[in-house]
């Protein structure tokens, strides 16, 4: 079984960026198409981006894109989220996730594994 840790996360101010990781243990990253979702307070969890095995094809939100970059290391067993222009409306808690589907996965039911989150706040 895969256990996922986030890190990177903190108070940032509107306009500034942070680099979010994900630490894989217990399994081999590559095994798996990766996740990032994130948690805003009274709202569900919603697809932030989505990153395939060997990290050549990426897909990302409406709401993130050109502004959001997924990556990974598979050698290092890592999944990082670079995140550029934050906005207020990027506070969240963020996790990372990894599913053993081939295709693209949207939905939390469709992710196998998920971290405990790490807390994102953009003040203005």
């Amino acid at each position: 079984q895969v256990q996922l840790v986030e890190s990177g996360g903190g108070l940032v101010q509107a306009g500034g960026s942070l680099r979010l990781s994900c630490a894989a243990s217990g399994g081999t990253l590559s095994s798996y198409n990766m996740g990032w979702f994130r948690q805003a307070p009274g709202k569900e969890r919603e697809f932030v981006a989505r990153i395939s095995r060997s990290g050549g094809s990426t897909v990302y939100a409406d709401s993130v894109k050109a502004r959001f970059t997924v990556s990974r290391d598979n050698a290092k067993n890592t999944v990082y989220l670079q995140m550029n222009s934050l906005q207020r409306e990027d506070t969240a808690v963020y996790y990372c996730a990894a599913s053993r589907v081939s295709y693209v996965a949207r939905s939390t039911y469709e992710y196998d594994y998920w971290g405990q989150g790490t807390q994102v706040t953009v003040s203005s």
